[in-house]
């Protein structure tokens, strides 16, 4: 695929750790039973792969049963990055050709243990939470990296010896994120690679050398955190969401408009994988796969890249009463009410997750919703104030906003301008002007800069763009109210 805060460790801290890159080496006599876990990270524009000659993929492909149509080719596209792209010379590819097949043994996971080595990493795998699923499917990629003659070894040598996964930013770059929710995110990986680090070399201490699932190497933060990364920038969850590494599928790029899609056949136990084409592919096009329709944090943390103009990107607000009083009394919402709700209003909220034991606080501004839906129904409940208005409409017409002021225009203006007051005092807590993230971006810094400053670019366009949508229907609101 294309190059994809907690408290306790700093950013600094966790970047020293994930910068180490002391694997140790064992004696000579045991060199040619692995091949080094020890691994780079520091992102790079063109990152070299594991081998720095690695082994035809697409050859090993076809040798190894799998299916390549003759038009592919495995080349540095300009727009998309290094991945698979129809040929020039070979015409284009109707819709409906199998661009790429797969057969069951190919797809590389985490597997039923067959020897006391496997039982070990399913071991360490167990203790891995499932939120940080690829780090699982991370263990089973380094062991087979470990080995001399693994037979995935012609697919790991064309992986990215580096990745431009937050993780692995330099300390300033991750500064350079201003955004909360992303910077928690990537201090929580880091504290747990820390961790983990820890937890591994304790197991693997008390194992005999024979049963060591990374053929006796020493596994330390940085061989981790690249097998995670490796993990979560190429890994499809298919069959039941299991995760797998699918060997050259995994170089189709993103689109959220692709030109081909993945047929998933046999079972889980018998994973065949196609990819066939979904519209025509003009030569010299990049074949791309749709990853999934999620806003830049997910994209960033987990694949290591932007996009720019993101319709489902998102801003993460968390339901506040004291802030939305704030932000009410701001946007001129008189006497507003979010902090000391009715005992009718909390019921409503109950219902909307957004009160009581258990409650999700987390809501979200931007996407297709432009306001997300459980945010709407709690500022129109609240400031309308009146339980018999809200009585009569239910929670799916209170949270939509196609609904055209389902509690009036004063209310539905009030609860607007309130959302406008979230976006700007969201726009504060960025350090830096639009202005100056576009005079960075035109002096071509450096590639982890440029991923840092373009990500909390867009999401200041965001809402830009929202405070746009919403400004237009208050005034629609004013001009309906007036001609009635």
């Amino acid at each position: 695929m294309a190059a994809a805060a907690a408290a306790g460790a700093t950013p600094a801290t966790a970047r020293k750790a994930l910068l180490t890159t002391t694997a140790t080496l064992l004696s000579s006599s045991l060199a040619r039973s692995r091949r080094s876990l020890s691994c780079s990270a520091a992102a790079a524009s063109a990152a070299p792969r594991i081998a720095p000659q690695p082994p035809d993929l697409l050859r090993w492909v076809q040798r190894e049963g799998g299916f390549v149509h003759p038009a592919l080719r495995v080349v540095d596209h300009p727009e998309h990055g290094l991945g698979v792209s129809a040929a020039a010379a070979e015409g284009d590819i109707p819709p409906g050709d199998v661009l790429i097949a797969l057969p069951g043994r190919l797809p590389l996971r985490l597997r039923r243990p067959a020897g006391a080595a496997d039982a070990v990493l399913v071991q360490l795998a167990e203790q891995v939470p499932e939120e940080l699923w690829a780090m699982r499917l991370g263990l089973r990629l380094l062991q087979e990296r470990a080995k001399s003659d693994s037979f995935w070894w012609p697919y790991i040598a064309n992986l990215p010896e580096t990745f431009t996964v937050p993780i692995f930013f330099p300390g300033e770059d991750i500064k350079n994120l201003q955004y909360a929710p992303l910077l928690h995110q990537v201090n929580k990986r880091c504290r747990f690679l820390l961790e983990f680090e820890k937890e591994v070399k304790h197991k693997l201490g008390r194992v005999p050398l024979e049963d060591h699932p990374f053929c006796g190497q020493d596994v330390n933060s940085s061989s981790l955190g690249w097998a995670m990364s490796a993990a979560s920038t190429r890994a499809f969850r298919l069959h039941g969401e299991i995760p797998m590494l699918l060997p050259l599928i995994d170089m189709c790029n993103h689109s959220f408009n692709p030109n081909a899609r993945i047929v998933q056949e046999g079972n889980v136990d018998s994973p065949d994988m196609s990819v066939v084409a979904e519209t025509k592919i003009d030569q010299n096009a990049a074949v791309t796969l749709n990853y999934g329709c999620y806003p830049n944090d997910f994209f960033l943390l987990d694949y290591g890249f932007v996009i720019t103009s993101n319709s489902y990107d998102q801003v993460e607000l968390s339901y506040d009463g004291t802030l939305l009083d704030a932000a009410s009394m701001a946007a001129g919402v008189s006497s507003p009410n979010f902090s000391a709700p009715a005992k009718w209003q909390q019921d409503i909220l109950s219902q909307l997750n957004l009160y009581g034991e258990g409650a999700i606080l987390k809501v979200s501004i931007g996407g297709p919703e432009i306001v997300d839906g459980r945010l709407l129904a709690a500022l129109r409940v609240i400031i309308a104030a009146d339980p018999d208005a809200v009585s009569g409409h239910d929670l799916k017409t209170l949270m939509s906003l196609k609904e055209k002021a389902p509690l009036g225009p004063a209310v539905e203006a009030s609860a607007l301008r309130t959302v406008l007051a979230l976006c700007t005092f969201a726009l504060q807590h960025f350090h830096t002007k639009i202005m100056e993230d576009e005079a960075i971006l035109k002096g071509e810094p450096p590639l982890t800069t440029e991923l840092a400053v373009q990500f909390r670019l867009q999401k200041k366009l965001l809402l830009l763009d929202v405070i746009q949508n919403l400004s237009r229907r208050i005034k629609m609101l004013a001009l309906d109210k007036s001609t009635v």
